[in-house]
């Protein structure tokens, strides 16, 4: 919490051991009211019910009207619709650029972080913490995200009017360059390609239970090839886990083994080479789409211009809208970084009996471990409190909406016309598609076989792996523009959102439908 505290802009509070953003001055201004309101109402319908709710209660009064106070965002309303294609020049070389930029600034803390202790490294990490924000909410990464959106609303907006066609920006997303959570699942078939052809590997890894299994691998026929494969894959994709944000969670490099399962489940149910194949295939269905689109507008009044717009619009986001991703890769390296280097002084706090764990140090606010580190003194008690606290606090369910007085809004979805039995969530990626539920709550346990479909309560990229075995997406939580939603959508996984519930309505190894155009859920 603390290092998420030192790294967002927003204006946030603590309750429950989890962050909740402060959003009453945002609700107080018309301008922002209405810009705060859609963007999260595209997000997460849920919210957006729930503050229409507030709203409509007059919880919050409105402050007079004041155009110096526009928020952040309501600059973005400039971009929105028919005039966003001018704001930002159709460029791929700009999202390199940027890539490349965060890379070499990453490539750069390693180094300096090495020669730092003590005290030095906790005001070290502060001045980086300067540098993350300012590659976070450079106005050009941001700009190319925001330009990638609203290329998709346009498209979304436009072929249904002129075609009739509902979410096509689904499709023509698939398999687009640059996104490196979705590159992370193909990689990881690619391991599993280069291990195949040895059965000695395949059977020592099927019994590895310690983490050091890397060093005894070798001993095998294609030990070598399979130990310098992962070798390779936890070099670039090792900063990441389930759950990535909290620095606290164990990462992949930490924790090889966690990988070992999903390299299995693609040798086992996959054909060899299929990462090229599926992103191949992804990519030729968005062409074919757009080529479809194309070809049915030149049939229009006025058919030539629509034409050539939505061919522009397409580029852009195929271009643009894989670099959503890239933002908290750059962000989640950082922080391992820090946190390598973190562990390092708790290790000493070890050696000096202040802590008994290095884990110990995990339960600390950013400033109180400075002091620890400072003084060599702690009082122990705080830690014992914490972990108690933190075992509470993960028996609670957060809501969507708190007001200041405790009460939950809980928002509802206002939906006509479904299935009489039909279980509702926010539609995000196009398809309709049958299979086998497989409901997990914590990856490591994931064991799923191609065709299975994915209940989850959320997902973010340390689940990635798991989406290239699977046909469908179903989470508790999520929206428009979450992680699970931006893969399943590049992967062509039907997926559906914002489910209420999701992991207790629908029960493991049911036979479900999951609409991910309409957004629903039926069990069969």
């Amino acid at each position: 919490m603390a290092f998420y505290l030192l790294t967002t802009p927003a204006p946030m509070r603590k309750a429950g051991g989890r962050l909740f953003v402060d959003i009453t001055h945002s609700l107080a201004s018309p301008v922002s009211r209405e810009i705060l309101v859609d963007t999260l109402g595209q997000s997460d319908p849920l919210i957006k019910d729930a503050l229409m709710t507030i709203i409509e209660r007059d919880f919050i009064k409105l402050l007079p009207t004041d155009d110096k106070e526009l928020s952040p965002s309501s600059s973005n309303k400039s971009m929105s619709s028919a005039g966003f294609q001018t704001q930002f020049k159709n460029d791929p070389t700009i999202v390199s650029e940027l890539i490349n930029s965060s890379e070499t600034s990453i490539n750069e803390l390693k180094q300096t972080i090495q020669t730092k202790s003590g005290s030095d490294l906790f005001d070290f990490i502060l001045e980086d913490l300067q540098q993350l924000k300012k590659i976070l909410f450079d106005p050009q990464s941001l700009g190319v995200i925001m330009t990638a959106m609203d290329a998709s609303s346009w498209i979304n907006e436009k072929m249904n009017m002129w075609l009739g066609e509902k979410n096509v920006a689904d499709t023509l997303s698939q398999s687009v360059p640059n996104n490196i959570t979705s590159e992370m699942g193909l990689a990881l078939l690619d391991v599993a390609d280069v291990i195949r052809p040895y059965p000695e590997v395949i059977h020592y890894l099927q019994h590895v239970k310690d983490d050091n299994f890397l060093e005894g691998i070798v001993t095998f026929e294609g030990g070598q090839e399979s130990q310098d494969a992962i070798i390779a894959y936890l070099n670039k994709y090792g900063m990441r886990c389930a759950g990535e944000i909290d620095m606290t969670k164990t990462r992949w490099s930490e924790k090889p083994t966690t990988l070992v399962p999903m390299i299995l489940s693609n040798i086992k149910e996959l054909e060899p080479n299929s990462g090229k194949r599926k992103f191949e295939q992804g990519r030729q269905a968005a062409l074919k789409k757009e080529q479809e689109l194309v070809d049915r507008l030149m049939q229009l009044p006025d058919g030539k211009r629509k034409a050539e717009e939505t061919k522009r619009v397409i580029s852009l986001i195929r271009n643009f809208i894989g670099y959503r991703e890239y933002p908290k890769y750059g962000m989640i390296s950082r922080y391992f970084v820090y946190k390598q280097a973190l562990l390092k002084e708790a290790e000493q706090l070890v050696q000096a009996n202040v802590i008994h764990k290095k884990e110990d140090i995990y339960y600390l606010t950013f400033e109180e471990l400075r002091e620890v580190v400072r003084t060599k003194k702690l009082d122990f008690e705080i830690i014992s409190k914490r972990k108690n606290d933190y075992k509470f606090y993960g028996k609670l369910t957060p809501p969507r909406v708190l007001t200041s007085d405790g009460e939950i809004i809980a928002g509802k979805y206002k939906r006509e016309n479904l299935p009489a039995e039909a279980i509702v969530g926010l539609p995000v990626s196009s398809g309709v598609i049958e299979g086998r539920a497989r409901v997990i709550l914590n990856m490591e346990e994931a064991v799923l076989k191609e065709g299975d479909i994915l209940v989850t309560s959320f997902t973010d990229p340390g689940w990635t792996p798991l989406f290239v075995s699977i046909k469908g997406l179903v989470t508790e939580v999520g929206g428009l523009m979450t992680h699970g939603a931006v893969i399943a959508r590049e992967y062509g996984l039907p997926a559906v959102v914002g489910v209420e519930n999701a992991t207790k309505l629908i029960k493991d190894g049911q036979r479900i439908r999951v609409n991910g155009t309409e957004g629903y859920i039926e069990i069969l």
